[in-house]
């Protein structure tokens, strides 16, 4: 039975109860007619009771209570089906219609309809162009309580949800206060565990005992070698007897308890200065000048005491090789007793030593030096350099600096010098006998004025010498004034002071082979080296 059929029992629609279940649905798209309200035209979609865009809605919200000049204002588009379903609301008719509405609501039972399904509702859109339904029941449009759907969750006593409230201001500000608070405390531990005194002290701690071991060393270690050699070593202070200038060096002893030592070292006393010589067991005499050598720089002091202390052992200096580690030995700085070691760094480096205060007057000394880079340091000059069986193999003469003034000068910066301990022993021996070193030469006048390689020998006389010394070692070898000397013994020469030194340290009668050029021939010779005279023995 649709509602055109139904009986209204002479009640006219605002006489219907009200609904106390479902709400009735209306069709869309009907234009009705009520009693003092104006036309009004539902939309195909279920309306909202709020008042927004029902569900496909087309157009604005107004769009609903205005009266439709559109035949098919809000219907589905053509082609479309004109209703739906939902599971468990809504059918689908087979063919267009009026619209059917089933359920059961208490309108039905007053009406005096049967009971229907209530597990489908069918609702069909009336056919294009079909007739009007029967009008609306009185509460249809008044969005009573019985239209609008239930409240949302959470909705106040006027039906709008209420929002969701956050913290309230006090309760952030004591949340702040807390965490601050928790920082704060943090902040300090921390601090504290960082900065907290190390000093507080604990009467139970211990690092416990020192390990237990011997002191002796292997003898050819450096400690095994130091404690045999530091016994033979001494230190000396010299001055010049009439201010409070001095020196100090170190020296060795050796056989018959002669001290030998630098001749820059005891310079002082050769013009009526003291010297004291101290011992390595800390006894200390005086010292007095046997003899001494500038151009070697090397010289010999006598002790007045020696304490029983052993000699020391000489080596062989031309069994040193580049490489073989070396101990210097020596007072550096007034420091007695220092050992340091090193290797030896080069061999046959000529080297100008003399008075460390560049005032004397004496002769400068050419030493063909063994290079070490052992430290030698001021006050190591005259001090022992062995090997590493405990032997000398040099005496520690100079050392190379980056700066040097009259006032000061720096340390060691591993270039330190020692005279081979042949000529030490040769030097050292004549002027225990004589007082006074022979002086090694082959006869020759060297050309100061030559830049090219090798060395020149002079083609003209010089102050009245001639360049060549008749019947001398170079003369009876062959060499001529203006012959340019390339090699001694293998070594190719780099200048002057390289051969002087290296003649030097050469004792007289050595034989030595010459390698030189004339007129652009090279040429070979061997001479022999000869001193400048025997000297006579003088008192010392």
């Amino acid at each position: 039975m649709t509602d055109e059929t139904r009986p209204d029992d002479g009640r006219t629609p605002s006489d219907l109860p009200e609904p106390q279940g479902r709400p009735d649905f209306l069709p869309s798209d009907e234009q009705r007619e009520q009693p003092g309200r104006r036309s009004e035209t539902v939309s195909s979609e279920w309306g909202d009771p709020s008042g927004r865009p029902a569900f496909g809605a087309q157009g604005s919200p107004d769009d609903r209570t205005r009266p439709s000049d559109d035949p098919h204002r809000g219907r589905p588009p053509y082609g479309a089906p004109d209703s739906f379903s939902a599971p468990g609301s809504f059918s689908t008719p087979d063919s267009f219609g009026r619209p059917d509405f089933v359920g059961h609501t208490p309108g039905d039972a007053a009406r005096g309809n049967p009971p229907h399904d209530n597990s489908t509702r069918v609702f069909e859109n009336p056919s294009f162009g079909g007739p009007a339904g029967p009008p609306p029941p009185s509460n249809a449009l008044g969005m009573g309580a019985g239209w609008a759907p239930p409240p949302a969750h959470g909705a106040g006593p006027s039906g709008a949800a209420a929002g969701r409230r956050g913290p309230s201001t006090g309760v952030l500000v004591v949340v702040a206060v807390i965490i601050a608070l928790v920082a704060s405390l943090a902040g300090s531990l921390g601090t504290y565990l960082l900065t907290r005194s190390s000093g507080s002290t604990d009467p139970n701690y211990s690092l416990g005992p020192a390990p237990t071991g011997a002191t002796n060393r292997p003898p050819d270690s450096v400690a095994g070698v130091a404690a045999r050699v530091l016994p033979s070593v001494v230190s000396l202070e010299v001055g010049n007897g009439s201010s409070t200038e001095g020196a100090t060096g170190s020296g060795f002893l050796i056989k018959d308890g002669y001290v030998v030592t630098n001749n820059h070292v005891v310079v002082m006393a050769a013009k009526g200065g003291e010297i004291r010589i101290m011992f390595n067991n800390r006894k200390t005499t005086t010292g007095r000048i046997v003899g001494r050598d500038p151009g070697s720089d090397l010289a010999v002091v006598k002790p007045e005491e020696t304490f029983g202390t052993p000699e020391i052992t000489l080596g062989n200096s031309d069994q040193v090789v580049v490489g073989d580690p070396v101990i210097a030995i020596g007072s550096p700085l007034g420091l007695t007793g220092t050992v340091t070691t090193g290797i030896v760094s080069s061999l046959n480096r000529p080297v100008i030593a003399g008075d460390e205060s560049g005032t004397s007057t004496e002769e400068p000394a050419y030493i063909s030096a063994i290079q070490t880079d052992a430290a030698i340091n001021p006050g190591n000059s005259g001090g022992p350099l062995v090997n590493g069986r405990g032997e000398v193999v040099g005496v520690n003469s100079a050392i190379a600096t980056l700066s040097r003034s009259v006032t000061s000068q720096s340390g060691s910066i591993g270039l330190g010098f020692a005279i081979p301990v042949n000529q030490a022993r040769r030097v050292a021996q004549e002027l225990v006998t004589t007082g006074k070193a022979k002086r090694p030469k082959i006869g020759i006048v060297l050309d100061k004025d030559y830049k090219g390689p090798g060395v020149r020998i002079a083609s003209d006389s010089v102050e009245g010498r001639p360049p060549v010394d008749a019947n001398g070692p170079a003369a009876k070898a062959g060499l001529k004034g203006g012959d340019v000397i390339m090699e001694l013994d293998g070594l190719r020469l780099q200048d002057g002071n390289e051969l002087i030194a290296l003649i030097r340290s050469k004792a007289p009668g050595s034989k030595i082979s010459v390698k030189y050029q004339r007129a652009g021939q090279e040429r070979t010779a061997t001479l022999t080296v000869t001193a400048e005279g025997d000297p006579a023995p003088t008192p010392s």
